[in-house]
């Protein structure tokens, strides 16, 4: 496994178009903030690199919606989240922005070298105008029918209502969001990113990961990498952004896509950090330098662009050259979603937590506690605020709290405030626990990305900790042998501290106060030094007979009452309430009938017995499966909305009936033959119509 001698930790930038919710500070900002307190408190050199997004036309149509300038818009939302990370204790070395001078000027070098070495293509292509604005519509900018689920409000890049992927150019009836016009179509001319041109040096850098990137990077990159990796648009038709860096005329009006600038703005602000230290080189010892790790924090919906498309931008720049080259990520650690009271986080149906709104209630560090020990690591996981507060007065308050309090509490009243005797490391086995195999499980969970385990290996400690004390039951044995609970004391006093280290990257405040109380001056980042590891003194007691202690106690964590909560469960309330009454609303615009027709008309529908072949997801179609129907001796592909229903595997085998003389359609670039029936149940299932029969909740249909 190759050394390296510093690492580069970068953070997903947030969209400055709105509040981080408690999914966004799960999936990416916390266990980044975990790992890298954890090097730090083992003496590795490692920055921790953010910011924000703030490019992009979602944040043009809210400035438009408020009447005020994009700019606006990304200045109130970096302040409000750079704040609620701050006070979430997410420890970035340095938080940037893609409006930034710096940013814009790196974007465009990039943009400059690969324009000038012919990696780009030119393309002209078809895209919706609105007379009225007198401007190309981009994406979000569109509106209409969804061709999938016939959602009349879809918009042009994805269907709120069934998940699917679109382009503007599949809505049916489309308008314009501008001028509610239905806009028209005409040429203009992209600049695009040839992606296949790189797909063999992206396929050789994704095999040397495979065994150390998690399973569903790899799955989710092979699955691109398996279809062919094809040429992607990086400019837009808008005025806010990064400007083409071309006098040309063609380039008048355009800006960089922020997919192609945005995880730039890693270099970036890289490059302001090392201006603000005063060392302006410094940059490149962490993106030029072979002995740098690069890891990449981020959620699953962005494993592509950090796999395969920044990776695919750098090649382009190191293409060529023999010195400047940049570094490719050695790891990708991708969360999986966590849920919100068993329903998906969502800004825009206003179904969240949102994290300063959560920090004006509680202390960062139950939420930190709670959210890692739920971390989704490899599937999804929910928040729940009963779970929440079980967590905060079970496992902080009664066991980790409970135990220092007790300690230094007795310590204080039996033993004058100090350390009554040294503790040996062989007395750290009479809890009951192998003391170095645990603090090795605890070293792999946390270098692993592993950070439930790891959380969960501290609370155990606390839980043998609180255990020993209980039974050694020293405010007895001092009666008859004061040695012994001398021992005791030592002994749990030692284990506060060692508490202190261990649990420091989940809650660092909490861990602070505990240093604090055990006498040490001194925040425990602070006593970090370059080469020397605070995490290595676990090994050996860290207090020794007569060291002060602090002469009072403070009680680290407050139970949450049911009180507390009601208010959170009474808002969830009224949000599911919310999204029932839109379902419903949803359900009866289905039922509306189509104008009638006759029997003759029906007699034209030509329906088939057909068997599946063979079926596939649809790339970036979470509704659609591809699915091969074999009728008699013709093959005909369908594409079907029924993929959050069956996977391919259980489609594959079962007869199904074809609307078989339906007219070709294309969807997300795939043609589909014709229709397949199905029938929604009372539990809101599709049901494929089976010629053999289905059965619906129980009941048996034909």
């Amino acid at each position: 496994m190759h050394k390296f001698t510093r690492t580069l930790v970068t953070s997903a930038l947030p969209y400055a178009n709105g509040p981080v919710h408690l999914g966004h500070l799960a999936g990416v900002y916390l266990p980044a903030d975990i790992y890298v307190r954890y090097k730090r408190l083992k003496g590795e050199d490692i920055i921790h690199i953010g910011g924000s997004d703030e490019h992009g036309v979602p944040i043009t149509i809210t400035a438009e919606k408020e009447g005020i300038s994009p700019q606006d818009v990304v200045d109130r939302y970096h302040r409000m989240n750079q704040d609620a990370f701050s006070r979430c204790g997410i420890s970035f070395d340095y938080y940037g922005r893609t409006s930034s001078e710096v940013h814009h000027k790196t974007a465009q070098e990039f943009f400059l070298d690969i324009e000038q070495k012919g990696i780009f293509q030119q393309k002209t292509e078809k895209l919706f105008f609105d007379r009225k604005a007198g401007r190309f519509l981009s994406d979000r900018y569109v509106t209409g029918t969804c061709p999938v689920c016939n959602n009349p409000e879809a918009n042009g890049d994805q269907c709120e209502q069934c998940g699917t992927h679109l382009s503007p150019l599949e809505l049916i009836n489309p308008k314009s969001k501008l001028s509610d016009a239905t806009p028209e179509l005409r040429d203009t001319m992209h600049w695009y990113f040839p992606l296949g041109r790189f797909q063999e040096q992206l396929e050789s850098y994704v095999q040397g990961h495979e065994d150390d990137w998690r399973s569903n990077v790899v799955n989710y990159t092979r699955t691109w990498l398996s279809q062919g990796l094809k040429e992607r648009a990086i400019t837009r038709d808008l005025s806010w952004g990064i400007k083409v860096p071309l006098e040309r005329e063609e380039a008048l009006g355009k800006v960089l896509y922020v997919w192609f600038d945005a995880v730039l703005g890693y270099i970036s602000f890289t490059r302001e950090w090392a201006a603000q230290r005063g060392e302006s080189d410094l940059w490149k010892s962490y993106w030029q330098d072979p002995q740098c790790r690069l890891v990449h924090f981020i959620g699953k919906d962005n494993v592509v662009f950090h796999t395969l498309m920044f990776p695919a931008i750098l090649l382009a720049w190191n293409e060529g050259r023999q010195r400047d080259l940049y570094n490719l990520a050695d790891n990708v650690p991708a969360s999986e979603f966590m849920n919100f009271e068993g329903r998906k986080f969502s800004k825009s149906r206003n179904y969240a937590v949102y994290l300063g709104e959560f920090l004006d209630k509680f202390p960062a560090d139950t939420l930190r506690y709670s959210i890692a020990m739920n971390y989704p690591e490899n599937k999804d996981t929910d928040f729940s605020w009963q779970d929440f507060q079980n967590r905060t007065n079970g496992e902080l308050a009664d066991t980790l709290g409970n135990f220092i309090k007790r300690s230094i509490d007795f310590s204080n009243a039996r033993f004058d405030g100090e350390v009554p005797c040294d503790s040996t490391a062989e007395e750290w086995n009479a809890l009951g626990i192998d003391w170095l195999d645990t603090l090795e499980k605890l070293d792999l969970a946390y270098e692993g990305f592993h950070f439930r385990e790891a959380v969960s290996l501290g609370m155990d400690i606390a839980r043998a900790a609180n255990r020993f004390l209980t039974v050694s039951e020293p405010w007895k044995v001092i009666r008859i042998d004061r040695e012994a609970a001398a021992r005791t004391m030592a002994l749990s006093l030692n284990l506060c501290h060692a508490l202190s280290v261990a649990l420091y990257p989940v809650i660092p405040e909490t861990c602070n106060s505990i240093h604090a109380m055990l006498g040490f001056e001194g925040r425990i980042e602070d006593l970090v030094t370059s080469g020397k590891s605070l995490y290595t003194e676990l090994l050996l007691p860290g207090l020794k007979k007569g060291d002060k202690i602090r002469a009072k106690s403070e009680i680290l964590f407050t139970k949450i009452e049911d009180s507390d909560i009601a208010p959170e469960l009474a808002k969830i309330a009224g949000l599911l309430a919310e999204a029932e009454k839109r379902d419903a609303g949803v359900a009866e615009s289905r039922m509306e009938f189509k104008p009638g027709i006759s029997f003759d008309d029906f007699l034209k529908v030509d329906l088939r017995v057909a068997k599946v072949i063979a079926a596939e997801t649809v790339k970036k179609a979470g509704k659609l499966l591809k699915l091969q129907l074999q009728v008699g001796s013709v093959t005909k592909q369908v594409l079907a909305g029924i993929a959050k229903h069956y996977t391919p595997e259980e489609m594959v085998g079962k007869n199904v009936v074809l609307v078989a003389n339906l007219a070709e359609r294309s969807i997300r670039d795939e043609v589909s033959e014709g229709m397949i029936l199905a029938v929604e149940g009372d539990d809101g299932r599709l049901y494929v119509v089976e010629p053999g029969g289905n059965e619906i909740n129980g009941k048996q249909i034909q």
